[in-house]
């Protein structure tokens, strides 16, 4: 699929993001050994029932959220969002030279909070060693949350370009994750590694020519070094079109190794085609009209499923955004465009807490939002079609949901109060 927002290096620097690439290959035997597996994923290490069908609820936290949005760890807790999640997938780890590697070493351990800004209203120290930046941050969360779980995310849009080179030694790239993962200083913040490669044997950003078995084979590598008790999961492309993206990949074989998939199941229409059509960017199910067969959250769904991956190892996407055009003359989706809309950091693109006051959605297709104001055209959830699309996990038996991301979210969680 097109880019998204999340993994922009542009949107970064406009944010005035600092982005290093500083490689941790050491410290993997920190923590206990892990098993040689090929069972169907983890048996999570506390009470909480990891495995329990439609029960999780995963967003996504972003390390550049800090800069331009403004947007904390601490904001997680004070919106009540955290009290509502299961788990946060923390992104992005860069993957580059086969290895997973730190994506920006000032947001995630070294930023200093003060007392105002911590999640716990005490301030960061310069003691030698001190843990600061969004992982200290994410420590004391779990604290306040203790049945809360963080998974490093690694890769995305921008940095997929790298697996390609890791699906190559599947072996040494788990050993590099598994290091910087568990590096001593941090080991205790995350439960476990997401892979978000865009997209295995086809192309994203660039094109990838590894193979069918590639995925399968570096998840495979993954659980065997994470073992049973820290998560593997992956977002996988939610393409359900004849010879489409899932079909490039053996997601089947490799679901054996990961607790659960997040199909991405947004972004399939928006104003990288500049005059349209204009479509609804997460439709639920398809309808008269749609721009291309299987973008679609069902489809999507009912082709993985129909390959034989279990419903309980699939959840439901959300996109807490919209997507844009401009020069838009008609209401229903459909109509021509000459551009993306303006957006608050990028062009064709906003959050969910701009467009509820900037373009509040006149009417519902296929199971989501949209909005004509002026001459733009804009879709997204709401907290409605989010509850229709949270009765359509439920009647399929899904894992539960995800979305992307939390700082789209209003400041009192509305969005997220809406998954249930």
């Amino acid at each position: 699929m097109p880019a998204r927002p999340r993994t922009l290096l542009a949107a970064f620097a406009a944010a005035g993001a600092l982005i290093t690439t500083t490689l941790f290959t050491g410290a993997a035997n920190a923590s206990p050994a892990t098993a040689t597996v090929t069972g169907t994923g983890s048996t999570a290490d506390d009470t909480t029932d990891d495995t329990a069908a439609g029960r999780k609820v995963v967003g996504y936290f972003t390390n550049w959220g800090v800069y331009g949005r403004n947007y904390h760890v601490k904001n997680i807790e004070t919106s009540g969002s955290a009290a509502k999640l299961t788990h946060i997938n923390y992104a992005f780890g860069n993957v580059t030279g086969g290895k997973c590697a730190i994506g920006d070493a000032y947001a995630d351990y070294d930023k200093a909070y003060d007392a105002a800004g911590s999640v716990d209203g005490k301030a960061d120290t310069w003691d030698d060693g001190a843990l600061r930046g969004n992982f200290n941050q994410l420590r004391k969360l779990k604290k306040l949350h203790p049945g809360l779980k963080v998974v490093w995310s690694f890769g995305g849009w921008t940095w997929s370009g790298g697996f390609g080179e890791a699906a190559r030694n599947p072996a040494a790239f788990a050993e590099s994750c598994y290091g910087l993962v568990k590096d001593p200083r941090w080991a205790d913040v995350f439960d476990g590694i997401d892979i978000d490669w865009e997209y295995p044997n086809a192309c994203g950003l660039t094109c990838d020519t590894s193979g069918r078995e590639a995925f399968t084979k570096l998840m495979a590598a993954l659980r065997s070094k994470f073992g049973t008790r820290n998560l593997v999961t992956a977002a996988i492309t939610a393409d359900g079109s004849d010879g489409g993206k899932i079909d490039a990949t053996d997601y089947a074989g490799a679901a054996r190794y990961v607790d659960w998939y997040n199909p991405m199941t947004y972004d399939f229409f928006g104003a990288w085609d500049a005059k349209g059509p204009t479509a609804p960017h997460s439709p639920l199910t398809s309808y008269a009209g749609i721009p291309k067969p299987g973008f679609t959250t069902d489809a999507a769904i009912t082709k993985l499923r129909s390959l034989g991956v279990p419903s309980s190892k699939l959840l439901l996407g959300i996109g807490f955004y919209g997507r844009g055009w401009t020069g838009v003359n008609q209401s229903a989706p459909g109509g021509t465009a000459t551009g993306p809309a303006k957006g608050t950091y990028e062009d064709g693109i906003d959050d969910y807490k701009v467009l509820k006051t900037k373009c509040p959605a006149n009417g519902t297709i296929a199971g989501t939002a949209y909005a004509k104001c002026g001459s733009d055209w804009w879709s997204y959830d709401t907290p409605s079609t989010i509850a229709g699309k949270m009765a359509y996990k439920n009647r399929q038996g899904l894992g539960g949901t995800f979305f992307w991301e939390l700082s789209g979210d209003t400041a009192d969680g509305e969005l997220i109060k809406s998954i249930s």
